[in-house]
Order: C-alpha cells, then sequence, then structure tokens
C-alpha cells in the first residue's frame, strides 16, 4: 500500500528536537542496564525478549487511556514487517555492541549512522552526493580507524564491526520509519515492532532461559521501560520533524555513555576515542546540516514552481 503524502505543516521542529533528546536519554540508560544485565549472565536473546515484552503492557495501558486499543489497528501490516525485520536485526547488533564494547566507544561507533545513510541514498535512491557529504564521510571513517586501531587496538575488532553494523541498521530504520510516520501514529509503529519481536525471540529466549534474582528482574524491568520511553519519543521525533534536522540530538548520548561508563563499570574512554569521536560526531553533524539545506532549496524550489 502505498503511503498518503505528508504534510509539512505538522513540522514542528523545537519538539522534534526536545523529543529526541529525551528519547536519546532513555536508549543511553536502556544501553547502561543490559551492559549491567549481561554481565549477570542473561543471554542476548533473553534480554531482547524482556526488553519488547514490558512494553506491550505499558503501550495497551498507554492506548486505553487515550482513546482504546482500536487505535492501534494498521492498515500498512507489511510496511510494519519490514520495519520489524529492520528493528529486530537492529536490536542484535546494538544489543550486541555494547555487551562487547565500553559503552562510550558502542555510543561512538552508532554515531556513523548518518554515514551509512549517506551510502544508501547512492545506493538505494541514486542521488547524487557531492563534496561536503563525502568529505564528511571521509572524516568519519579516519575517526573509526582512530578508535577500532585495526590490528592493534584496544577494541575487539569483532565488538567494533557488530556496532558498525547497528549503526547501518539504524540508518535503514530511520528511512523506515519516516516513511510509516506519514500514516502512523509513534504508538502504533512502536507497538508492532514490539509484539512481532516478542513474537520472533520467544522460541530463542524459552532455550537460553535460566531462573533469575530479584536484581536481574530490576534490570530487565528498567530497561524494558527506559527502551519504551526512548523508542516512543525517538518515533514522535520523527512525526514532527526531519530525520536530518532531529538525528543532530542522537549525539548527546556520548555524554551520557561516558556518564554511566563511569559511574557503573569504572571505565572512561580511551586517549583513542577522545581523538577519534570528535571525527565520527562532526561528520555526523555536517551531513545532517547538508541535508537540512538540500531539503529547504528542495521546498523553496518546489514552491517557485508551483507559483506560491
Amino acid at each position: 500500500m502505498t503511503s498518503a503524502p505528508r504534510d509539512d505543516s505538522s513540522d514542528r521542529p523545537l519538539l522534534a528536537l526536545l523529543m529526541r533528546l529525551a528519547g536519546v536519554g532513555g536508549f543511553a540508560l536502556m544501553a547502561a542496564l543490559i551492559k549491567l544485565a549481561s554481565e549477570t549472565g542473561i543471554q542476548l536473546a533473553e534480554l531482547i525478549f524482556w526488553r519488547q515484552l514490558v512494553s506491550l503492557p505499558i503501550l495497551l495501558g498507554w492506548a486505553m487511556l487515550t482513546g482504546g486499543i482500536a487505535q492501534l489497528a494498521t492498515s500498512r501490516p507489511k510496511a510494519h514487517g519490514v520495519r520489524a525485520i529492520y528493528g529486530f536485526v537492529g536490536m542484535i547488533l546494538n544489543f550486541g555492541g555494547v555487551i562487547l564494547l565500553p559503552l562510550a566507544e558502542a555510543t561512538t561507533l552508532g554515531f556513523t549512522a548518518p554515514m551509512f545513510a549517506v551510502l544508501l541514498s547512492i545506493v538505494l535512491l541514486k542521488e547524487s552526493v557531492g563534496i561536503w557529504r563525502w568529505s564528511a564521510v571521509a572524516a568519519g571513517f579516519v575517526g573509526i580507524v582512530i578508535i577500532a586501531q585495526p590490528g592493534g587496538g584496544h577494541l575487539p575488532l569483532f565488538g567494533a564491526a557488530v556496532a558498525l553494523g547497528g549503526a547501518f541498521m539504524i540508518a535503514l530504520i530511520a528511512t523506515q520509519i519516516r516513511d510509516l510516520s506519514r500514516t502512523e501514529a509513534p504508538m502504533v509503529i512502536v507497538f508492532w515492532f514490539s509484539l512481532a519481536s516478542v513474537i520472533v525471540s520467544l522460541p530463542f529466549m524459552l532455550w537460553v532461559h535460566e531462573p533469575l534474582t530479584g536484581h536481574q528482574w530490576l534490570l530487565l524491568l528498567g530497561m524494558g521501560v527506559a527502551g519504551t520511553w526512548g523508542q516512543v519519543l525517538v518515533t514522535m521525533a520523527l512525526r514532527f520533524g526531519k530525520v536530518s534536522s532531529v538525528i543532530v540530538m542522537d549525539y548527546s548520548s556520548i555524554i551520557w555513555a561516558t556518564l554511566y561508563g563511569w559511574l557503573f563499570f569504572a571505565t572512561l574512554p580511551a586517549l583513542t576515542t577522545w581523538i577519534g569521536a570528535p571525527l565520527v560526531v562532526l561528520a555526523g553533524l555536517i551531513i545532517s546540516w547538508r541535508e537540512h539545506i538540500l531539503a529547504r532549496r528542495a521546498f523553496v524550489d518546489q514552491r517557485q514552481a508551483s507559483g506560491t
């Protein structure tokens, strides 16, 4: 089914930025709790299952209080299916990156998503990319090499590859959510993704599940709540603002990751991360700025062509 065109008059840039900032805070807390839970022995499949299962009663309760469960119905099941596939693979890779790497490094490698978005726009949309965005991609790649130091760094290369794979999926997911947001409410998008993830992860969770302690249950509950608030707010941000505009708020997560890494794990980023991270962040900011400029030009050209 073709999505209906989105009314750009619904864009509220400041609100979108604030929502994205609050959502990123939720995801940062979720990442810290994922790492803490994994260190107690909880397996990845079970982390994914409980992360999504906790979301369902929250979303159902919210729906009942704001208009009824009927509002969770969708007329675009295929689009939700694609989003669920992207999201599930993305969760495996992003959770894996958090488990395998220090929080700050996993977060920094996740910032490469805008670089992958540029590459995807070339491959999938046949878009012409100019010197600004190519330079940003090159700078970001240099930053990755400095952080990971292939062949002799402090990071396991497998963990770095997993985190980069997660960033690639974030780029795909952002595009898919933007399309879904044209016709679907944020709560609907999050609900169907959570339900699909629970169904897919249940068989794996039953295979690896072991009795949990009270401390582990609290970590899982906190992880689910933090992840739900992050997912809802990040999705709502894409309803009120463009990807290229709101993604700038994602970089605030490096502050949270560094703080949580120090508080919970007594670790601080290595010197190479302090050197490479600014290059990766700068690359993302340049790409976001350039996307914003191009979008404004396209809007002006469209208005001129229509005579308005």
